[in-house]
């Protein structure tokens, strides 16, 4: 059984969708982050176990729901909950990681309809990205939530950060770790209808992730 970590706030529209489309073998943890839609009653109606965790941040949900995946096969997924990603593409990122190819597998969007990606976010992306590629030498070029890795492994990384800055403090920490990535096309979908983004919805939601994410640069 593999993991996968759902961190949540506000996406109990995306959920039943999402749930149902969830692939054999994949047992969904929601991480419930302050919502105040009745994302938690939802999930639990749909079969997931349900994580409450109180501080706030992208981050803080994430490592939540890792401290609760099971040992099992040593795997865990990490994916927006929002309905862009297809849960069926969760082997794609899983496999490389079982089968010792790589110890992180991450996910690169590939837009599924016009308006996916905001231009903004998009952009914003692209210059993160291209900094890891010369400075880690890291063979990404997406800072993608959507991503395959050890329990152990990543919670022995240390990961300090629990906003925005999480995904691209993991990704120096395993270029540091001389960790093997390797990044997969994955779609990326419009997000589920009543459901907004915290991060690239709005231009200012991006703006406080570059923060978090500058500062995660500056250590």
């Amino acid at each position: 059984m593999t993991d996968v970590v759902l961190p949540c706030r506000n996406e109990a529209a995306a959920l039943p969708g999402l749930l149902a489309r969830m692939p054999a073998g994949y047992r969904p943890i929601v991480v419930d982050n302050g919502s105040t839609d009745g994302t938690a009653a939802v999930a639990r109606a749909h079969g997931a176990e349900v994580i409450i965790e109180a501080e706030p941040g992208y981050g803080a949900a994430v490592h939540a729901g890792v401290l609760a995946a099971g040992p099992d096969d040593g795997v865990v997924c990490v994916m927006d909950a929002d309905g862009s990603f297809d849960p069926a593409q969760l082997p794609l990122l899983a496999g490389p990681v079982r089968a010792g190819v790589a110890e992180l597998c991450t996910g690169r969007r590939r837009p599924a309809a016009p308006g996916a990606w905001p231009l903004h976010a998009r952009a914003a992306n692209a210059v993160l990205a291209r900094r890891l590629r010369r400075t880690a030498g890291l063979p990404v070029h997406d800072i993608g939530p959507i991503r395959a890795v050890r329990r152990d492994d990543l919670l022995g990384l240390g990961l300090r950060d629990r906003r925005f800055g999480y995904p691209l403090e993991l990704l120096i920490a395993a270029g540091r770790a001389r960790w093997r990535v390797v990044e997969v096309d994955v779609d990326y979908h419009p997000r589920a209808a009543g459901t907004r983004s915290k991060v690239t919805g709005t231009v200012l939601g991006t703006l406080r992730a570059i923060h978090d994410m500058g500062a995660v640069l500056a250590r």
